[in-house]
């Protein structure tokens, strides 16, 4: 039995009301994952915290629904300048509990930026609608206005830049949000909390509450929180809507995926490789975007794995904090034996070991797992059925287009897929033809700009709104459509009738 010394350990505070509060009881054990050894506690909140949280962003947010458009503006200005002067500092401490590498958590901070710049325009996106003289005399007009106290549960893979695609605009629409972040990195969100305090916003908007199920529960039932976005695995995700829906609350909830590479036989072999090492294997492949499934088409197969092999004998996979490496660990132990259990199974399901990273060996006790390649995955083997969410890169071969179309579309999930071929009308029937939400043409990872939205189709979304851009503005706000009419006192008489103006 491993002894922790408990006095060394960090104890991560929660958030509520600008103040830090100290864990309580329940308390999880947070790793350095490139170590294996446990460096933090976090408290695991109780109902009653949650209930507390809910009534202290209730309060502030009374007061923040009247600060005008042009100061929530400035805040997010000063907000933007906080995260781009010191993202370094945010990136160290994603690395730290997370295990990717700071390059990478540098990418993660700067993709987050995307939204809170976008919310700097948030005068424009608030903007409601007027018609003068619908009927004589009568003008209508409609406003966009907050929900009140919104909730964001975020997992653990992105710390930093998921929770900046929600509480961003979920603050700038007039709501006070309530943070739940991964219990496994949880600093991250307490750093956000903090420079959002810094650039000016009041107290108690911003709460973060770190816990388990039991917090999320409490979150789902809480009657004061009108709204949750989540993302997540998609049993999870399933389960948040429609406790949540259950509760009375707006939801949207993304889940997870399997995404697709389609390679034509036109396609630039040696760019496909490179997009498929990078997509699949980059932070340890614990992205919702990852490929893991490259469809080879015809004849390209036997050179597109041998161009992929090639290029993984020069991936540096070790310690984030190691300028040299590419890749870091797997965020615990029991994700990486996950992990390696979809690698144990690939013979027996027919499939072929190309590349086994279960041979890579490691110089600490950290979760890291070397990169492997499975040739002639198969819908029915699990390593092709499940999200595998770690460094292993399927390909699956099929004779035409058609039937590489038929393979993603007949696929549970519908996140995100790409197709790497030279030829526009392939391209262009690629896009007209797929059932997935995002879609990349010579993009492996296609995760739309700050001004567009993300989010997928089928499995992948519970709920119709989508994540960030404009679709965010709509989620975190309600409309309210007012119909007026001033008419002189002799105007005025009975009738019983429908109304038609």
């Amino acid at each position: 039995m491993t002894i922790v010394d408990t006095t060394t350990l960090t104890q991560i505070p929660h958030v509520i009301g600008g103040k830090h509060v100290e864990p309580g009881e329940r308390r999880g054990a947070v790793y350095n994952p490139s170590l294996g050894t446990q460096t933090g506690e976090v408290g695991l909140a109780s109902a009653e915290l949650v209930a507390e949280a809910a009534r202290t962003a209730a309060a502030a947010q009374r007061e923040w629904r009247s600060v005008g458009l042009v100061k929530r503006t400035q805040l997010m200005f000063r907000l933007r300048e906080i995260i781009t002067t010191r993202g370094e500092e945010l990136a160290r401490i994603i690395t730290a509990q997370h295990g990717k590498t700071v390059a990478d958590a540098l990418g993660e901070v700067t993709r987050g930026l995307e939204n809170v710049e976008f919310c700097t325009g948030l005068m424009h996106h608030l903007k409601g609608e007027y018609s003068e003289q619908i009927a004589t005399g009568l003008d209508v007009h409609q406003v966009r206005q907050p929900l009140g106290v919104v909730a964001c549960i975020t997992p653990f893979n992105f710390p930093a830049m998921l929770p900046l695609w929600m509480v961003p605009t979920a603050i700038a629409a007039g709501n006070a949000v309530i943070l739940k972040p991964s219990e496994r990195d949880p600093s991250a969100a307490v750093w956000l909390a903090d420079a959002f305090r810094e650039a000016g916003l009041p107290d108690g908007v911003l709460n973060v509450v770190h816990g388990d199920k039991q917090t999320v529960d409490a979150i789902l039932a809480e009657p004061i929180i009108k709204a949750v976005s989540f993302v997540g695995s998609t049993p999870i995700a399933k389960y948040i809507y429609t406790e949540a829906a259950a509760h009375g609350k707006r939801v949207q909830a993304l889940g997870g995926a399997k995404n697709h590479m389609v390679v034509m036989p036109d396609a630039d072999l040696d760019a496909a490789a490179d997009a498929a090492v990078s997509a699949g294997f980059g932070s340890a492949g614990e992205r919702c975007m990852a490929i893991s499934a490259v469809v080879a088409v015809g004849d390209v197969g036997d050179a597109l794995v041998a161009k992929i092999a090639e290029r993984m004998g020069g991936l540096r996979i070790g310690d984030g904090f190691d300028p040299d490496a590419e890749i870091g660990p797997l965020i615990t132990a029991a994700a990486r034996d996950r992990v390696r259990g979809f690698v144990d199974g690939v013979a027996a399901s027919g499939a072929t070991l190309v590349v086994d990273g279960r041979e890579q060996q490691f110089d600490s006790d950290g979760f890291f797992l070397g990169a492997s390649l499975v040739d002639g995955a198969k819908p029915g083997m699990p390593v092709y059925d499940e999200e595998v969410f770690g460094p292993v890169l399927s390909v699956t071969r099929v004779a035409s287009y058609d039937e590489a179309v038929q393979l993603i579309n007949d696929n549970p999930y519908g996140n995100g897929t790409a197709v790497f071929t030279r030829d526009g009308k392939t391209a262009r029937q690629f896009e007209y033809d797929i059932e997935v939400g995002m879609v990349g043409i010579n993009v492996p990872i296609p995760v739309p700009v700050g001004s567009f939205s993300f989010g997928g189709w089928k499995n992948s979304l519970f709920g119709d709104t989508h994540m960030y851009g404009s679709e965010a503005f709509n989620f975190y706000t309600r409309r309210k459509v007012v119909t007026s009419r001033w008419p002189e006192p002799s105007e005025s008489q009975i009738s019983l009738g429908f109304p038609t103006h």
